[in-house]
């Protein structure tokens, strides 16, 4: 029973959600490009105003921990220790596609014979994807892997596999003659979906430790040198 605000930043989008004990009572987002570090603070700000709760009366932060953007994750938790420290609050790391699948599972309420696949998009046909079931309990851990006509083909012959999030068009591309593929379009990651994940942990009291906790990033940052300019 707390008073948790969630952050969202591994992919595009940049969202911020105020909730009491597992309940949304106020939420922002954007999906401006390359906005979090300008976006996150203020939409901190401003969930807080519009629930009329101060910063003070915050009793913990939940983050996005991945996988996902290099930059947006550090921007998220970055700004989610320094609440934490500031405040002498616990932090709570939430899985990205977990949340992402239990928001689908909702939304959709398909069932027992249905899978949830949610993707961030990774680099040109690769994804970042695992599988949920109704309950929301993982029955593929999560990868990268590259779409192709092969894709989860094991699962399809027992079950309809819902996609969604960014790369659900590459993925569309590519499944969309598969009879047991179904593609949920605009589901893409929100601090919304963090709330009753967030509430769990803090129950649990499974908190990360300030010093040491880093995102979930799955693979490793490659940085791309930018082209010289011929004269």
């Amino acid at each position: 029973m707390a008073l948790l605000i969630s952050l969202e930043t591994a992919t595009q989008v940049c969202s911020v959600a105020l909730a009491k004990d597992g309940e949304v009572l106020a939420v922002k987002e954007s999906s401006e490009d390359k906005s979090h570090s300008r976006q996150i603070t203020v939409f901190i700000e401003e969930v807080l105003a519009k629930a009329g709760v101060a910063v003070k009366d915050l009793e913990g932060v939940a983050v996005s921990e991945g996988p996902g953007s290099y930059t947006g994750l550090r921007i998220g938790v970055s700004t989610a220790k320094g609440l934490c420290y500031g405040l002498d609050i616990p932090l709570m790391a939430v899985n990205t596609l977990q949340s992402m699948a239990l928001g689908a599972s909702v939304e959709r309420n398909d069932g027992e014979n249905t899978l949830f696949c949610p993707l961030i998009d990774a680099r040109r046909m690769e994804v970042y994807y695992a599988l949920y079931d109704e309950r929301n309990e993982m029955v593929k851990e999560i990868k990268a892997e590259i779409v192709d006509e092969s894709f989860l083909e094991s699962h399809f012959q027992k079950h309809e596999i819902v996609f969604f999030g960014d790369a659900v068009e590459k993925c569309e591309e590519v499944l969309k003659y598969n009879a047991n593929a179904r593609f949920l379009k605009n589901h893409l990651p929100t601090a919304s979906n963090m709330a009753v994940l967030a509430e769990k942990k803090y129950n649990a009291k499974q908190f990360e430790d300030l010093a040491y906790f880093e995102p979930f990033y799955l693979k490793d940052f490659v940085a791309v040198k930018p082209k010289k300019l011929v004269p």
